[in-house]
């Protein structure tokens, strides 16, 4: 009898929309909605925020607020045994949508070559509807590689350097600001091979396990629930 409530209580815990409303997931509701302010803020204070540097300021200061809170549910899911599959679905769009939204305002002010955003979002919606397949077609979301979570730290590191007016601290010389950004586009650069390297390797790790779900189980299967490929 307890075996049997055990095991209806993983299932339930492994539906899609169990737990909807843990405070994990609503930590990572509320990062959503802070992309549409950090967006409105960013638009507003122009290229390099020369429209208005206060406002600039402010949308570097909500892109890392809301960056780091990437953690906080992740840690919170991990603590209080509140890890969902939505939850493990939702944290990475949440991710996704405030670094693409920032790559493609900084391109549209024409801060970041197009190329280098394109070939950001290329990877990062390909990954996301390759995501959606692997649930509609009964997987499980693939838990997060060592170069998922660099990437995703470089990416965070890189945005917000770039999002910085560093320009407007007038203690700085021309040569240091001229020196800040060409370090800002190294590590862009960097970002961008790690984010074209985890997203080969999760295809590789998605195909790998879907091919193991009726033989022995795989190394993608033994991964820690914890994690989710970013």
């Amino acid at each position: 009898m307890e075996q049997h409530s055990e095991s209806e209580s993983r299932q339930t815990k492994g539906h899609l929309f169990a737990g909807w409303n843990s405070p994990p997931n609503l930590v990572t509701y509320a990062r959503i909605v802070l992309v549409v302010v950090f967006i409105i803020l960013d638009v507003r204070a122009g290229t390099m925020g020369i429209a208005d540097t206060t406002m600039r300021w402010w949308a570097f200061g909500l892109f890392v607020f809301a960056a780091s809170t990437d953690k906080l549910d992740g840690w919170m899911a991990r603590r209080f045994d509140q890890v969902t599959e939505l939850g493990k679905l939702m944290d990475p769009i949440a991710d996704k949508l405030l670094i693409c939204s920032a790559l493609v305002v900084a391109s549209v002010l024409g801060e970041l070559s197009w190329w280098i955003t394109a070939l950001f979002l290329i990877r990062e919606l390909g990954i996301t509807v390759m995501r959606f397949v692997v649930i509609d077609t009964g997987g499980k979301v693939i838990a997060a590689s060592q170069a998922g979570k660099f990437k995703t730290l470089a990416q965070c590191v890189g945005i917000a350097m770039l999002l910085a007016p560093v320009w407007s601290l007038t203690s700085l010389s021309t040569q240091v600001v001229s020196g800040y950004q060409t370090l800002t586009l190294v590590v862009m650069l960097v970002a961008l091979f790690l984010c074209l390297y985890s997203g080969a390797e999760y295809l590789v790790n998605t195909f790998a396990g879907r091919r193991g779900r009726n033989g022995d189980v795989t190394d993608v299967e033994r991964k820690d629930k914890d994690g989710v490929a970013k």
